[in-house]
């Protein structure tokens, strides 16, 4: 009678337990959680900053009633997309999952497209010359140099 292996519930989880890894791949998986708690930490404060500051929330059936320019959203107009781009593109690499990563792209995708004829004509309407000035002083998706 042929025996099994025995595999412990961790390893049939996460095979990389119990096998050393070399300094690449040890870099590698410390820079895959750092972009997915750094992801999550941005997303986090944004959600923070809107109740806190903007007196709403991130729901559009809620959304803030003042123009909130502070915390992530001093330095790029749309943190909380960016943050849950990375919590998505690192967990996709840290899968190891093409399909994740090129989920990832298409979520940018569309966000850009959404953010864009939908959610920055609104704001403009709302807020007026502030969110003009904002659009004109801050990028949308990358901080400035």
């Amino acid at each position: 009678m042929a025996t099994l292996e025995r595999v412990r519930p961790a390893q049939r989880v996460m095979p990389e337990i119990g096998r050393r890894q070399s300094t690449g791949e040890t870099a590698l998986r410390l820079f895959v959680y750092a972009v997915i708690v750094l992801g999550a930490a941005v997303a986090i404060s944004c959600m923070a900053v809107f109740v806190a500051r903007g007196r709403g929330t991130p729901a559009p059936f809620d959304p803030p009633r003042e123009f909130v320019a502070q915390g992530p959203y001093k330095y790029v107009r749309n943190p909380m997309y960016v943050g849950g781009l990375g919590v998505l593109a690192g967990f996709g690499l840290y899968q190891r999952s093409l399909a994740i990563v090129l989920f990832a792209l298409v979520f940018l995708c569309c966000a850009h497209l959404f953010v864009v004829f939908y959610e920055e004509p609104g704001l403009e309407r709302r807020f007026g010359q502030s969110y003009l000035d904002y659009k004109r002083s801050v990028n949308r998706w990358l901080p400035r140099a």
